[in-house]
């Protein structure tokens, strides 16, 4: 029988008390910002991008803030926990998580539709900059979906796969099971969270849990690869290597986003109810790919291009 890894890291990076500290979650949104900075001013010092580079950090400061974290808790409330209006504080409490992707490329969106508005700019042109940069941000955050250990992957019994604790939590059975083998171990452990957070720090629970854990994909590497390192790749190409008009970039982003996601949710657990075969993730992605189409064709129709561009046309 094979040891599958057990995905039971701490989501601190320290901790200053009890459950108090920085986490790796918050890390990650802190190292795409910061990533987005660079890349987006590198793509306006060399002229792809019309914004000013002293206006950059203003620019990533507002994506940051009304964007991505507002798009996508607002997304993540009204496409997957729709019960949490009924309570609306518990909207504001971010640490204890709950992002849509889809959600925040709907707020970067508008937000890129107002800044543009409002510096007289170029929108698709603006756009087309910081989807190059978002592939980072969706790497980073789903490697600390990885480190968290949620939104995990499909039940399977490939070479690679792992096993997440945080499965304890979601399936009773399995939780009540944890239970008891923890009893034997330390009376004290009388929930799933507590045998999670014990595990971490004692091999021999760690080793029972091991035991009843389901082997899953790790489907947050999958998509920290295919949506992380390989858009950006096909997005860095294109915009460095191919002459396009305003507003490609930003298709293409949606339509390949999309389709890695489709792909991926393949073997991720869903975390929502089913939309007749699909996910929510892949129903959410089929008006993506509409949306990206769109954007090409207008792109093609309407032409214009970026400084640098036009102007060694």
């Amino acid at each position: 029988m094979l040891a599958y890894f057990v995905d039971n890291f701490d989501p601190f990076i320290f901790r200053l008390w009890d459950n108090v500290g920085p986490r790796w979650y918050g890390f990650a949104y802190v190292l795409a910002f910061i990533s987005a900075y660079f890349i987006v001013r590198l793509l306006s010092k060399r002229g792809y991008c019309d914004l000013p580079p002293e206006r950059v950090s203003d620019f990533i400061t507002w994506t940051a803030l009304f964007g991505v974290l507002l798009g996508g808790r607002i997304g993540y409330v009204l496409f997957y926990k729709p019960e949490m209006l009924r309570e609306p504080l518990s909207i504001l409490r971010v640490w204890e998580g709950g992002m849509a992707s889809h959600g925040g490329m709907i707020g970067i969106l508008a937000l890129t539709f107002y800044y543009a508005r409002r510096h007289k700019l170029t929108w698709t042109n603006l756009g087309d900059a910081l989807v190059v940069a978002a592939p980072i941000g969706l790497f980073f955050g789903r490697c600390a979906n990885f480190i968290n250990g949620e939104l995990y992957g499909r039940a399977t019994n490939v070479s690679w796969a792992m096993q997440f604790p945080k499965e304890l939590i979601e399936n009773r059975a399995l939780g009540d099971r944890a239970v008891a083998i923890a009893l034997n171990l330390d009376p004290s452990l009388i929930a799933p969270e507590q045998i999670i957070e014990a595990a971490r720090h004692n091999s021999q629970l760690n080793d029972g849990l091991r035991g009843i854990l389901t082997p899953r994909h790790p489907s947050q590497l999958y998509e920290a690869f295919f949506e992380g390192i390989v858009l950006f790749t096909i997005l860095w190409f294109v915009r460095t290597r191919m002459r396009q008009p305003n507003g490609v970039l930003t298709g293409l982003f949606f339509i390949f986003y999309a389709i890695f996601r489709i792909i991926c949710e393949n073997f991720r657990e869903p975390d929502a109810p089913l939309v007749g075969v699909f996910t929510r993730g892949q129903f959410f992605s089929f008006f993506l790919i509409a949306i990206g189409i769109v954007f090409v064709v207008v792109a093609k129709v309407r032409p214009t291009f970026p400084r640098n561009v036009a102007a060694s046309s």
